[in-house]
């Protein structure tokens, strides 16, 4: 890798922007999932025994258990620990000192403090990928507190930005290893994307479209994915720099298209970070028009340049070579279609993995043994004594919690592959023991199996005042109405509406919350009307709450083109399936032997907090920020932030050419005092000359 600068800036602006989304995707949602009235009320998950503190954090480490010590509820404590994680992360967006290692330190804590109570609703793969990868920033990050600390701290930058590239590496080959270990039928028959873009949680209106490409299409972009997740990673370790910027691009192309096509909150966006590993400063000004001037080679580095990009080109060739065979791609000419089925079974590719599994350590212990390495010798280049020591205590400093977080993250990563997992040392497992509760490493694998082959199951919730008469309850971004267009939500994530996906897949028994959902409906909760629509003329009982409460499911499917081409009004049809969760009504003995089971039963009303500063100035922000959409704030929060920030650029642009022309000037002007000064002793020298002459014709008239 050469220079890294540009790409780390990237990196931790870019982190500053998705803790900003994560937060405030979560205060608008705080009351209605974790709220005293709430469908999960967090104040369960905290337990007061009278133990002294530091025993509490040990049990469960979040800063909510200072909630009494402030005059704060678990709900207000939540809500206070999201707007200072917004604000923060606000702060480090726009203005460059605070992308501080402790203040990534700080974000990190108050995100592992909401998750800690989160419970199911904050327990997805992009969470906990987020709190890794934050921990991660704060060791890339710089300590701007001392400044005369910088120019040594570049010496290390190597092994930590390294760290991120390594679990960039996981994330994407266990996603695309998963796929076929799980032996869901629909992705080794190349077939999941015909399903996947109606059947995901929440489509796009490009979702539409996409399902609506022919089957040869949507095959072929399965065969592109497996390429892409399995085979590609495999060149973020390359020594060749091209082949790293080639996996870059084409990683970035698949988040692209799954951001267009469905709605996944900030994951895509975090993914897209991570890749930010693979780059470095040559190519980033590359990218920005600023090309480097061609410098004339010697033969030996003619001779170097030509070899690797020969070696480039069969690596290629191999990873196009090995898809044909493996996917037998044909060419159908007639009918202008490319043919693909897989070409080896189950036994096979786990053989391939048991093979490729550990190797592929290796290659990170290699890839990071460079790194550090490298780290080395840069700093035995530094000059002076002191300076040198500094840099080297450093350099064994971060070179060691490399090395402990590559160790660790050895025992998620080999849970692709059994027998792998049982080669890991002992001694590294019991380190990952100790700290899996924090969330430092984790495993992960996406769309393992692909849902709703037979048609996309939803819930529909009902109310009614007379048992007779039903009417629907729409959410504001899950399929419903069948004439409604699907929304466009990310980075934003509505996380009841994800977890109504979920209860989908199953009986309501497997959803302990959706009877807290039914419980809070009939009881006409406020906190939890605005999670299932903000508007409130949109909810149909906005002046009573229903009486009675059912929820049945259908079957949804995209429609599709009219037979003469045209788009059809609706976007949806569906078919009712089945009884999901049985009618039921405040007093009704069901209701209450489900919600004594969960333990969901409400236990009295929590005490009222002291009207301090705090708690009202939190109800305060509460209220203004109630009838605002969640996206709505978070895009807000973020073209302002870019908005400062290219304002700032463009200041800083007109100074740097206001100070050019300064400088421009000042030199005309010392150019011009000389030519008068060189003018000035011209003639003063002419007319030296000519004093001399007459004096010289005088002596000769006498």
């Amino acid at each position: 890798m050469g220079d890294i600068k540009l790409p780390k800036h990237m990196f931790l602006w870019s982190m500053s922007v998705i803790y900003m989304f994560a937060f405030a995707s979560l205060y608008a949602q705080i009351p209605g999932l974790y709220g005293n009235d709430g469908i999960l009320p967090a104040r369960r998950m905290l337990r007061y025994t009278g133990k002294p503190l530091l025993e509490q954090l040990q049990d469960s480490p979040t800063l909510l258990w200072l909630g009494p010590q402030l005059g704060l509820d678990t709900q207000q404590g939540m809500e206070l620990i999201c707007l200072l994680g917004t604000l923060i992360a606000f702060g480090a967006m726009v203005w460059e000192p605070l992308r501080d290692a402790l203040i990534f330190l700080f974000l990190w804590v108050l995100y592992l403090s909401l998750y800690q109570v989160g419970q199911v609703f904050l327990y997805f793969q992009w969470d906990s990928l987020l709190l890794e990868t934050g921990f991660l920033t704060v060791l890339v990050a710089p300590f701007n507190l001392f400044k005369w600390k910088s120019t040594v701290s570049k010496r290390h930058d190597g092994i930590t930005f390294w760290l991120i590239r390594w679990l960039f590496f996981r994330l994407m080959f266990a996603s695309g290893v998963v796929k076929l270990t799980s032996r869901c039928p629909t992705w080794w028959g190349l077939t999941a994307l015909t399903y996947h873009y109606e059947t995901q949680c929440i489509p796009t209106p490009v979702s539409w479209f996409a399902h609506q490409l022919p089957v040869w299409f949507q095959k072929l972009s399965v065969v592109g994915t497996y390429a892409i997740e399995v085979a590609v990673p495999f060149m973020f370790f390359a020594p060749i720099r091209s082949m790293r910027i080639v996996s870059f691009y084409l990683q970035a192309l698949l988040q692209v298209l799954i951001i267009l096509t469905g709605n996944y909150n900030f994951f895509n966006l975090l993914t897209i970070v991570l890749s930010l590993s693979l780059l470095d400063d040559e190519h980033v000004y590359f990218f920005l028009g600023h090309r480097k001037q061609n410098k004339s080679r010697s033969w030996t580095q003619t001779l170097i340049k030509w070899g690797t990009a020969l070696a480039e080109l069969a690596s290629y060739c191999l990873i196009v070579y090995w898809t044909v065979v493996y996917f037998e791609l044909e060419i159908n000419w007639e009918k202008k279609s490319i043919s693909s089925k897989t070409a080896f079974t189950y036994h096979e590719f786990n053989q391939w993995l048991k093979a490729v599994a550990i190797p592929s350590i290796w290659i990170g212990v290699l890839s990071l043994t460079w790194e550090i390495t490298t780290a080395m010798f840069k700093c035995a280049s530094v000059r002076g004594f002191f300076w040198k020591l500094w840099a080297t205590i450093q350099w064994a400093i971060f070179a060691t919690a490399a090395t402990c977080m590559f160790a660790v993250s050895l025992v998620p990563y080999t849970y692709i592959e059994n027998d792998s997992n049982s080669k890991i040392w002992p001694g590294v497992r019991t380190m990952y023991d100790s700290v899996d509760r924090f969330q430092l490493v984790n495993s992960y694998g996406l769309f393992r199996r692909m849902t709703g082959v037979g048609g996309r199951p939803e819930v529909v919730v009902e109310g009614s005042y007379d048992k007779e008469t039903w009417t629907e309850i729409e959410f504001m971004y899950k399929p419903g109405n069948v004439s409604a267009a699907p929304p466009v939500v990310a980075p934003h994530q509505p996380r009841l509406d994800w977890q109504m996906w979920f209860a989908a897949l199953g009986p309501h028994a497997q959803s302990p919350w959706f009877t807290g959902l039914v419980q809070r409906l009939l009881q006409g909760k406020k906190d939890v009307i605005d999670l299932v629509q903000v508007d409130e003329s949109q909810y149909p009982f906005k002046s009573h709450p229903p009486t009675f409460i059912r929820a049945r499911l259908y079957k949804y499917w995209f429609t599709k083109v009219n037979e003469d081409g045209s788009v059809p009004r609706k976007w949806w049809r569906r078919q009712f399936s089945e009884e999901f969760y049985p009618t039921v009504f405040l007093g009704d003995p069901n209701l209450d032997s489900l919600l004594s089971h969960f333990g969901l039963k409400d236990k009295g009303q929590p005490k009222r907090n002291a009207d301090t500063f705090l708690p009202v100035t939190l109800r305060a922000v509460r209220e203004y920020a109630r009838p605002l959409p969640a996206p709505l704030i978070l895009w807000s929060l973020f073209f302002t932030g870019a908005a400062i920030c290219l304002l700032k650029v463009l200041f800083s642009g007109s100074r740097s050419s206001s100070s050019k022309n300064k400088e421009k000037e000042a030199v005309a002007a010392v150019e011009k005092n000389d030519q008068a000064v060189k003018k000035e002793e011209k003639e003063k020298t002419k007319r030296t000359e000519n004093s001399a002459d007459c004096d010289k014709y005088a002596k000769k008239r006498k």
